[in-house]
């Protein structure tokens, strides 16, 4: 298990902590500002743990929290120095947004990584994104890069919000197998270049069908805004674009489903390459 990373805030009294929870839950200039997010649940808990992300306060209902795996991190937290709040079930459930409270809930600094520091090959990929139309689509399409071992999201502009609630809770907890990055068009094109690699778009007007397509180490996906698809702009910073082929009436996808068949696609080929 990794070991703990914690920073350390000023102590709050309950109120207050209840009051900065829900800021953080509805207000995303609160978690900007601080650089800090909340995270409920048992799943959650346990990878946010487990992954070694940066707790800054643990709160938690001894009397709702009932899941032996999380009381057991919950204990190994306290051991390590990271805050913690007993709250009373009442108290817990004022800042639950869940239909049964789990009892356990975290704020968590937020892990930004800089382009400069990240490795354009690790994982099976990175994905691009400047905008998104749906926080849960995508939350699901987090999920999706967690589980075929994408590296993670480089962000263009201030748009996206990765640790926006709906995001988190779409996401099923694969937020903490991913890294993000937030960069500029321009800072992102110097990247590409210094170390060769290849960007994909997906756009209906695509050279080719995306199984036939071919996705080499270096890759990058660029997946444009649910209706609109890649701008002008998007789609000069590509080396080509494919296009999900479609023999129905319907004429796009969302994010988590395009964004699901690429990279499914990438590692299908990636498969048979090796």
């Amino acid at each position: 298990m990794a070991g703990l990373r914690q920073t350390s805030p000023r102590p709050l009294g309950v109120a207050a902590l209840l009051a900065q929870v829900k800021r953080l839950q509805t207000q995303r200039h609160a978690r900007d500002s601080q650089g800090i997010f909340f995270i409920e649940g048992i799943r959650n808990f346990i990878r946010a743990i487990d992954h070694d992300w940066p707790i800054a306060q643990i709160v938690y209902s001894e009397k709702l929290l009932t899941v032996p795996p999380a009381r057991q991190r919950l204990r190994q937290a306290r051991r390590s120095g990271v805050p913690t709040q007993s709250l009373t079930p009442e108290q817990f459930r004022q800042i639950s947004t869940t239909e049964r409270a789990s009892g356990i809930g975290a704020i968590i600094q937020q892990p930004w990584s800089e382009l400069k520091n990240i490795q354009p090959h690790s994982g099976l990929c990175w994905i691009v994104l400047e905008q998104v139309r749906s926080p849960g689509n995508f939350g699901s399409l987090i999920r999706t890069a967690e589980a075929v071992g994408a590296a993670g999201f480089i962000l263009l502009g201030s748009s996206i919000d990765p640790f926006n609630p709906p995001v988190v809770r779409a996401s099923m907890g694969s937020l903490f197998r991913q890294q993000f990055v937030r960069t500029q068009a321009h800072q992102l094109r110097r990247w590409i270049t210094r170390h060769q690699l290849q960007v994909v778009g997906a756009s209906p007007e695509g050279d080719c069908d995306l199984h036939r397509s071919h996705y080499p180490d270096s890759t990058l996906l660029f997946l444009g805004e649910e209706r609109k698809g890649l701008t002008t702009s998007q789609r000069q910073l590509c080396d080509r674009l494919v296009r999900i082929p479609m023999v129905g009436e319907a004429d796009s996808l969302n994010l988590a489903v395009a964004g699901s068949l690429m990279l499914y696609e990438v590692l299908r080929a990636r498969s048979q390459v090796s």
